[in-house]
């Protein structure tokens, strides 16, 4: 029975060890653990059959070791003969790249300097056909400039088609092309005032010689009936093959000229006519004291009357429609969304502002609606005072002076005075102020335009020695001056009317801690209307901004000073302290920009001072400094620290009626009993001198 269940477990530790052997090591756990679930003498006659398999192994690893062992011997020998060879091939090979390596050198600085040859045969090719190709261009540039040298300004005109049309576009890309396409334009310009100005020559001589130039006209007039005369009882075999024809030469029609030349032209031709009518007039027109030999002047004098009378009727008339543009006026910028409406403004009024045309749309102009139809009604009125001074049959320069002073009369009586009446107006406020004080900017600079736009109407040069200026410059400069001080003054009104809201209890004990509520909304007030202000010159914002400082800081010294308040306590004081230190950090915040360092700050200076001096209780060190330009209370005097000191001390008496008792009391009340005899002296010595 045990030999049976000794050849079980043998058979069993072999199936065991098999699994061992052929299975992966990670699913060895659960053979090992059926070792251990058998027998407790079972572990150890395995561990004995697992030491008989492991020197079963090693008896035919070494087997197998001694039998290959001889062969590993010889192919070590073999590899060690071996080594030797392959020590000298590795030399001759190290050899042969050295000597290589030299031999391509030389190939390859060659290759390089093949490469660099065929680079530049390369760009020379290229530079050579790009010169070919600017080379006409600089030649037709070149011929230009040599004939408008010589003054053959048609032939310019045709060489510039020709580069403009064909040479330029090819070589367009080259920075020296483009130079030449801007130059072309003020090149075209110049040789239409050459033009011009050689028409004008043109035209006065012949002004001069108009007698002859007539005469010779009338006999080649004369011969040239007598010739179609003759030539029309020839005419008549010639009537299937009809020419147009001058002198016996065919008129030949040119080319269409393009859209510029025509303009140009047109320009000359427009002017030639103009001319030549005018020297007809001139010609033709009796002397303008004379209808028929009889005298005129009382006639004139008539009409100029009328004349006169016109202007006043046109006058009141236009004050009516500046009377509407004012009352219809929002008085605030002009918003334009696009291009479009842009151009509609510009093309009324003569706005011009590099950055303005930077921004992007949308966008607004710094004028109101007003300024643009303020300028189109002034023209109007050119027009309607042209209209009727054209009938009266006088020289250019006459009518160019009655327009200017009529002009003139416009500007200075009705727009100034309707200006005038606007800032006066009580319910202009102070937005609608700064909106005119930009307007009237805007108008001044455009009456230079004005200026050309009589001149190109009556073509008389403003360099003539008697032609009357515009007065537009004075008159928007005292509109904008009135406007200035009407800002003054309702900025200090509003001022008042927020000091009025002030409300102190001037006889409590300790301050509130806070700034008072009328002074908080007095500054915010002051904040927003100044950044309102930022469109106006800088001076006009700085004066308004010290001037409300001044104006708010008097006003303040004033409520303390006010004959009216007997009594003032030390909380009082503390309180309105606290008050002036906002108006302190209000200022210094630079409210409006360009003041130099505290400038703004010095507007409240005498009020700190007396504050300073009342808070610190520093009477010593004013006595003592009185009247010295060092002294830490300058601005303060006597007279007003009198008068501050006065109510104190009637309140340090009401409310310290058993004062008597306490020592404390009583040497504080002897203390402003003789500060107070000592200011009286102060006060008395100054009124002496005085």
């Amino acid at each position: 029975m045990a030999e049976n269940e000794t050849l079980e477990y043998i058979t069993e530790h072999e199936r065991i060890l098999q699994e061992i052997e052929s299975t992966d090591t990670a699913c060895v756990g659960p053979t090992l653990r059926s070792v251990y679930d058998d027998q407790p003498n079972a572990h150890k006659r395995f561990m004995e059959k697992l030491d008989a398999r492991i020197r079963n192994h090693d008896r035919e690893i070494e087997k197998m070791c001694n039998f290959h062992h001889q062969g590993f011997v010889d192919a070590i020998t073999e590899l060690l003969k071996v080594r030797a060879d392959a020590e000298k091939l590795m030399g001759q090979v190290t050899d042969t790249n050295r000597r290589l390596q030299d031999a391509g050198k030389e190939v390859t600085s060659q290759t390089e300097e093949v490469i660099r040859c065929r680079v530049q045969q390369r760009n020379m090719v290229t530079t050579v056909e790009k010169l070919q190709l600017c080379m006409p261009v600089l030649e037709m540039y070149s011929k230009l400039k040599e004939q408008l040298e010589s003054k053959r300004y048609y032939a310019a005109l045709k060489t510039m088609e020709q580069l403009e049309n064909i040479y330029i576009p090819r070589v367009g890309q080259y920075r020296f092309c483009q130079i030449m396409a801007e130059n072309l334009p003020k090149l075209r310009e110049e040789i239409k005032e050459i033009s011009m100005s050689d028409l004008k020559d043109f035209l006065e001589s012949i002004r001069k010689h108009s007698d002859k130039i007539g005469e010779t006209a009338m006999k080649q007039a004369q011969q040239h009936r007598t010739f179609n005369s003759a030539l029309q009882k020839q005419a008549s075999a010639c009537f299937a093959k009809p020419l147009y024809a001058l002198n016996g030469r065919t008129v030949i029609r040119p080319g269409v000229p393009g859209s510029e030349e025509r303009g140009d032209r047109e320009t000359f031709e427009n002017y030639y006519r103009k001319q030549r009518k005018k020297q007809a007039r001139l010609v033709l027109q009796p002397q303008s004291n004379m209808g028929y030999g009889f005298p005129v002047n009382r006639l004139f004098d008539l009409l100029f009357e009328i004349r006169d009378q016109y202007n006043e009727t046109l006058l009141k008339k236009w004050t009516l429609v500046f009377r509407d543009i004012f009352e219809q006026d929002n008085y605030s910028p002009i918003p334009v969304e696009n291009e479009e409406e842009y151009k509609s403004v510009v093309c009324r009024f003569p706005f011009q502002d590099a950055e303005f045309e930077k921004q992007p749309f949308p966008k607004k102009l710094p004028m109101s609606q007003s300024v643009p139809q303020i300028y189109t009604q002034v023209k109007e009125f050119i027009y309607a005072s042209l209209k009727f001074s054209e009938s009266l049959h006088r020289s250019s320069t006459e009518i160019d002076d009655m327009l200017r002073k009529s002009t003139n009369l416009l500007l200075t009586r009705t727009l100034s005075s309707g200006l005038q009446s606007l800032i006066r107006k009580p319910h202009i406020g102070l937005t609608e102020l700064v909106q005119i004080i930009i307007n009237t900017t805007h108008l001044e600079q455009a009456c230079k335009y004005l200026e050309d736009f009589i001149t190109n109407i009556t073509n008389v040069s403003p360099e003539t020695v008697h032609t009357t200026r515009l007065y537009g410059l004075s008159t928007f400069k005292d509109a904008r001056h009135s406007a200035e001080g009407e800002i003054y003054t309702k900025l200090n009104q509003k001022i008042d009317e927020f000091i009025q809201l002030a409300d102190y209890e001037w006889s409590m004990a300790e301050s509130d801690g806070r700034a008072s509520g009328y002074l908080m909304d007095l500054i915010n007030f002051l904040r927003s209307t100044f950044q309102v202000f930022t469109h106006l010159p800088g001076k006009v914002a700085q004066t308004a901004c010290m001037s409300a400082c001044k104006h708010l800081s008097t006003s303040m010294m004033q409520m303390l000073l006010d004959s009216e308040l007997k009594q003032i306590s030390m909380g009082a004081i503390q309180q309105f302290n606290l008050d002036v230190i906002q108006c302190e950090l209000f200022a210094s915040s630079e409210p409006v920009p360009g003041f130099q360092g505290d400038t703004l700050q010095l507007a409240f200076i005498d009020l700190r001072q007396l504050l300073d001096l009342f808070m610190v209780w520093d009477w010593s060190t004013y006595l003592a400094d009185y009247g010295q330009p060092t002294s830490k209370y300058l601005r303060v005097n006597p007279s007003t620290a009198l008068a501050l000191l006065e109510k104190m001390k009637d309140t340090s008496k009401k409310n310290n009626i058993f004062s008597q008792f306490r020592k404390n009391d009583r040497d504080k009340q002897k203390l402003i009993e003789t500060v107070v005899k000592q200011l009286r002296s102060l006060v008395n010595g100054m009124s002496q001198h005085s």
